[in-house]
Formats: C-alpha cells, structure tokens, sequence
C-alpha cells in the first residue's frame, strides 16, 4: 500500500470518527490529525509535480 493509500485510508478512519460525534476533546485531537493529513498529502502531491517537470 502507498503512503498516499496510507494517509488516505486513515483520514477516512478518523472522518468516520467524527460521525460517532466525539466529545470535544476527541474532536479537536481528530481534526488536528485530519489536519497533518492534508498538509502531507499537500506536500506529496508537491513532490510529485516538482518531479514530473
């Protein structure tokens, strides 16, 4: 599995999370984790295209 499968497929394991309405502290800890999700997906997909040129 790829490191982008990987981050992917946890982002999805902690959205469902959020669907089970944690409590407050659950939820901030689960969006600071969607959170560095996005920015390594961001900074992979950059990787990526800085590759390809």
């Amino acid at each position: 599995m790829s490191t982008v499968a990987k981050l992917l497929a946890r982002k999805l394991a902690l959205l469902q999370r959020l669907q089970r309405d944690p409590g407050p502290n659950e939820r901030e800890e689960i969006e600071a984790l969607i959170a560095q999700i996005e920015t390594a997906l961001t900074l992979l997909d950059s990787d990526d295209v800085a590759e390809g040129e």
